[in-house]
């Protein structure tokens, strides 16, 4: 009898409980992924002393630029190498049609124009162009570490 009468509110329970252990598990995958890429945010941080959003921003616009010049194939690699890398292209700047840079854009040969658009994202963050450059052996190493030397190999192909 007292298995029929509480029957019901301990699979009411149980399903409550399972619910919220899904629900639980949601937050930390996400976690997880923003921690990834934190990982490289700091690396970028201590060693260039930049901020937090100069380093997501300016990871974010160098990784566009090797995407826009490697395969679908080669960038998927790369891109498996740093969780939550979509994260990192959003914290990208936007760039406009009518950036300071543009007129160059289409004077200049093969995917250099894409170079004048990673000046102007820079520019746009409070850092200077050549900051790109010091930023390429961070994140080449924090690659190399995730994905291994080849996928490394293609970053360092794509933006050099």
């Amino acid at each position: 009898m007292a298995l029929k009468k509480y029957g019901s509110f301990v699979i009411c329970t149980a399903l409550w409980l399972s619910g919220v252990g899904v629900i639980a598990t949601v937050p930390v995958q996400a976690q997880t992924t923003a921690a990834s890429s934190a990982e490289l945010v700091k690396e970028l941080t201590k060693g260039l002393s930049i901020t937090p959003t100069q380093a997501r921003g300016g990871a974010g616009t160098l990784f566009s630029l090797a995407k826009s010049r490697l395969t679908s194939e080669e960038f998927s690699k790369v891109a498996s190498a740093v969780p939550g890398m979509s994260g990192l292209l959003k914290a990208a700047p936007a760039l406009h049609q009518s950036s300071e840079f543009s007129g160059l854009e289409s004077m200049l040969p093969g995917n250099m124009g894409r170079m004048a658009e990673a000046a102007d994202a820079f520019h746009k963050l409070g850092l200077s162009p050549e900051m790109a450059s010091k930023f390429l052996p961070i994140m080449s190493k924090f690659v190399q570490m995730k994905g291994g030397a080849s996928t490394a190999a293609l970053l360092e192909k794509a933006l050099k």
